[in-house]
C-alpha cells in the first residue's frame, strides 16, 4: 500500500525535475519515486559494507589474522584470470 507523502521543492529543483520529466516522458511524481529509491538502496548497500568493515576490524582486533594487500591482489588478479582459486591463508 502506498502513502502519499510531501516533499518541499525550491522553485529552481521544481523546474529541473520538470524538464527532465518531459524529456524523459515520464512524470515527475515517477522520476522522485525512481530517485529515492535508488538512493534509498544505494544507502543500504553501504550500511552493510560499513557494518561488515567495521567487523571486519574488531574481528583484526581480536585475531591478529589478516592477508596482506599483495596476496589479495595476486588471488584477485588470479580470479579476474578466470582461475577458480583459493583465497590466501590467513595469518599474523
Amino acid at each position: 500500500m502506498a502513502t502519499a507523502t510531501s516533499v518541499k521543492l525550491d522553485d529552481d529543483l521544481k523546474n529541473r525535475l520538470q524538464h527532465l520529466a518531459q524529456s524523459r516522458r515520464r512524470t515527475a511524481h515517477w522520476i522522485m519515486r525512481e530517485a529515492i529509491s535508488q538512493y534509498v538502496e544505494r544507502e543500504e548497500k553501504r550500511e552493510v559494507y560499513l557494518r561488515d568493515a567495521q567487523n571486519a576490524w574488531e574481528e583484526f582486533q581480536r585475531t591478529g589474522l589478516h592477508i596482506t594487500a599483495e596476496e589479495a591482489d595476486e588471488w584477485l588478479s588470479q580470479l579476474a584470470a578466470g582461475n577458480d582459486v583459493e583465497p590466501p591463508e590467513c595469518h599474523r
